[in-house]
């Protein structure tokens, strides 16, 4: 089911979670796990827009260095 884990594992993991946390708390834990994982997603998206854009701007120096280049030949 879960990699290693059969159905009985799971519900047990799950068991010892709601009495160690209480019905009250686990939507909260819920909760805060999925903006924390929103937040990570949105960085990662930040980063990824950011090298893409840095190496359009490499790519369009680049471009700009070879035209300089051939208009001085």
């Amino acid at each position: 089911m879960f990699g290693g884990f059969g159905g009985m594992e799971v519900l047990i993991i799950l068991l010892v979670i709601l009495l160690f946390f209480g019905a009250k708390r686990i939507p909260e834990l819920a909760r805060g796990i999925g903006q924390g994982i929103n937040e990570f997603r949105k960085a990662s998206d930040e980063i990824k827009k950011e090298l893409e854009e840095g190496q359009k701007e490499g790519l369009s120096s680049k471009e700009k260095e070879e035209t300089t280049e051939k208009k001085q030949d």
